[in-house]
């Protein structure tokens, strides 16, 4: 049963395996089936299975979850063996990963237990075989920083479009992808993002063009958009569009548990030109110890996307129905426009609702706090001008719980204060590399400043680093990490102390 609508998918797109059982979960069925055995265990982890010897475990994550906790290589449901010849031997995670590819519109997939995180680590290193230079987004993930260093890559960055009053930095165009590779002609690959955390979606399909004429891949973080392409009123996915290396962070918006997460393989001979690479890849970065807890949520996540076209609908609806009465208040007001408001941005995720809390006598940060204290109700993100919603690509909003806790929140007599809330890129001295592995200074806030950073500090969420390794701290950085260090749901990614009192510098 195969329920995708795939008129979405771009003149790029080659065809992946066709006909598969769309309402089959291989690997998720075949733990089960293991978990249903009256076993004597005698291997790893520990609590063998039973909620008995580990009972304190057992009320966190459930007996049947003990049950089926099974080890990596256990009864041959999930060694990988990719195209055997012998068919009918094909693994359960075999399978499965072949019914992702098949959803999304890969050629090949691979489940990772590791997150987008350990996705981004996987391609940057498969940069790293193809060169040591390449064009990347500057308003990447911290973890792709993380992977720039450790494979010592040389990026050359493109500068998406910012909307400091919003707080947040959305994509970049084919115009810019296109001048930045013929700046730089030795650049081996594009590395973008899309959707932005915002959801602004980039022309993917016209980047990919670009990147080709060019003779090289364009590699999508793709985190924030592992619902596109599931249904036809959704964005098309970006492997859809050209893309050759996609990651997608599953449990965002696709539903599966927290730290799991797919890599897609394209179409075309850039991503046939890296495949062997990226199999070798994500081998030496997997664990050995798989879970088959994050493993089968990957596999039913997919399943109930793909066989469940009406939840996605109901749950479009509820979130349209949210945005209609907020276009329709005097208070707060939609911020789809602003997200749609740039040449870098085609579409956006129906599925991140911004608010813009400007003019409504309230600060996002504010808002969020009472909304948790009072309410009960977390939302994504705060900015001082906004609130930012995620709704799962399943998960119905209960809009009138949420309506009549927005609509109580205070007002102030005054326009609260906003302060700046993106900074500016900061001036670089030194190559990534070379300042994170110089010998540091641990230095007070005020003397930090002029500096060079040895750390990438990333205000989290979203986690993209506001100033990176071989980077000078400006003062208005400085202020907006311990202003976001400072708020009840901030934390800055990479620092030195939690209240960013003291900043790691490069020794002088």
């Amino acid at each position: 049963m195969r329920t995708i609508n795939h008129s979405q998918t771009s003149p790029a797109t080659a065809a992946g395996p066709v006909g598969l059982d769309q309402s089959a979960a291989p690997y998720a069925d075949a733990i089960r089936a293991l978990g249903a055995e009256d076993w004597q265990r005698f291997h790893v982890p520990a609590h063998q299975g039973s909620a008995d010897h580990a009972p304190g475990l057992a009320d966190v994550v459930g007996a049947e979850a003990l049950r089926i906790d099974f080890p990596m290589l256990f009864s041959g449901i999930d060694q990988e063996n990719w195209r055997m010849i012998d068919h009918s031997r094909e693994t359960p995670i075999v399978r499965a990963q072949a019914l992702a590819a098949e959803a999304w519109g890969a050629a090949r997939t691979w489940f990772i237990t590791n997150g987008a995180s350990g996705g981004n680590h996987i391609a940057t290193t498969v940069v790293r075989g193809l060169g040591r230079e390449f064009v990347l987004q500057r308003s990447v993930h911290s973890s792709v920083i993380d992977g720039v260093i450790h494979a010592e890559l040389r990026p050359h960055f493109l500068h998406p479009r910012v909307d400091a009053g919003l707080g947040s930095s959305h994509g970049v165009t084919p115009a810019q992808v296109d001048f930045a590779l013929t700046e730089h002609p030795e650049s081996a690959a594009v590395y973008l993002v899309s959707p932005s955390y915002f959801g602004a979606v980039a022309d993917i399909a016209a980047i990919a063009e670009v990147a080709h004429a060019h003779d090289v891949p364009l590699i999508v973080d793709e985190a924030w958009g592992s619902h596109f392409g599931m249904h036809p009123d959704l964005p098309v996915n970006a492997v859809r569009c050209g893309a050759d290396l996609v990651i997608s962070s599953t449990h965002k918006g696709a539903g599966s548990l927290a730290q799991s997460a797919m890599i897609h393989l394209g179409h075309g001979p850039q991503a046939r030109r890296i495949e062997t690479l990226v199999d070798r890849v994500v081998k030496s970065y997997q664990s050995t110890s798989c879970s088959s807890l994050l493993l089968a949520s990957l596999d039913e996540a997919r399943r109930h996307l793909a066989t469940h076209p009406q939840a996605i609908g109901e749950t479009l609806t509820t979130a349209e129905e949210l945005r209609t009465r907020i276009r329709e208040d005097a208070r707060f007001r939609d911020a789809t426009p602003d997200i749609l408001g740039g040449h870098d941005a085609i579409a956006n995720d129906p599925f991140k609702v911004v608010i813009d809390t400007r003019g409504a006598g309230i600060t996002g940060t504010d808002a969020q706090y009472r909304l948790i204290r009072d309410h009960r109700i977390y939302c994504e993100l705060a900015t001082p001008s906004a609130l930012l919603l995620l709704i799962g690509a399943t998960s119905p909003v209960d809009v009138e719980r949420f309506w009549t806790a927005l609509q109580s929140l205070p007002v102030s007599e005054s326009e609260p204060e906003r302060p700046l809330v993106v900074p500016g890129s900061c001036e670089k001295r030194m190559d990534i590399g070379e300042a994170y592995f110089a010998e540091p200074t641990t230095v007070p806030f005020a003397e930090a400043v002029g500096r060079v950073s040895a750390d990438a500090l990333a205000a989290y969420p979203p986690g993209v680093p506001n100033v990176l390794p071989g980077e000078v701290l400006s003062a208005e950085v400085v202020s907006f990490l311990r202003m976001t260090a400072a708020a009840p749901s901030g934390y800055v990614r990479g620092a030195a102390d939690s209240a960013m009192d003291t900043f790691r510098v490069v020794t002088e």
